[in-house]
């Protein structure tokens, strides 16, 4: 099950970075580029922070062709008209949802603790996506005051070791962590669901 999530959770960061690159209007050297951070960046930080050797898309190099494969199919196609801007969201919550969840696993079959596990899962989750935004010169979704993000692979990550430990079956568990993320995920951007934001707070109180 494992692997399956883990190729499933790259394509779906390609498929983000590459929409995100068309929409910048990138040739395909930045369509591929895009793509590969965003599929393999939270990951490889993972695995740095593990010290797990070689890095998973390394040791599964099929990934890379993968990718790079579905970033010259994408290249090829016409240009990509201004309304798939809202069709980002899909991937992106799908990625976001399968990423953290292998994550976590990983992080706590390493040996880390519960919460450990969850941080590093957030941190698989998010931060392809985090260098995706950078390279588009966009504000990263992991900050500022756009929709939960990391909120929604925190919790999803606890729900997954929480329906384990009530004994849910491993497959039912983390196919209900990774189902939650992405609904989180798609309702706080249709919604707007935001964290309150500390520096408006203060700066409210010291206006007379």
């Amino acid at each position: 099950m494992y692997p399956v999530l883990e190729l499933l959770a790259v394509v779906a960061g390609a498929t983000y970075g590459m929409l995100l690159a068309r929409q910048h209007h990138m040739d395909f050297v930045g369509v591929f580029t895009l793509a590969f951070v965003v599929a393999f960046g939270g990951g490889t930080l993972r695995d740095l922070f593990l010290d797990r050797h070689p890095l998973f898309w390394i040791q599964q190099d099929h990934y890379s062709i993968i990718v790079f494969v579905l970033a010259l199919v994408t290249s090829a196609l016409p240009r990509l008209p201004t309304s798939m801007e809202r069709w980002l969201n899909i991937p992106d919550a799908i990625g976001l949802g399968l990423f953290s969840v292998v994550g976590a696993l990983a992080a706590i079959d390493s040996g880390t603790s519960m919460f450990i596990a969850v941080l590093l899962g957030v941190v698989t989750g998010t931060f392809g996506g985090v260098m995706g935004d950078i390279f588009c010169n966009r504000v990263p979704s992991l900050f500022g005051t756009s929709p939960l993000f990391a909120t929604c692979s925190f919790v999803g990550c606890w729900l997954l070791f929480f329906l384990k430990a009530w004994n849910v079956p491993a497959d039912y568990a983390t196919y209900s962590a990774v189902l939650f993320i992405v609904c989180f995920r798609l309702a706080a951007v249709k919604w707007g669901w935001t964290l309150p934001s500390v520096g408006a707070a203060e700066s409210d109180r010291s206006e007379p």
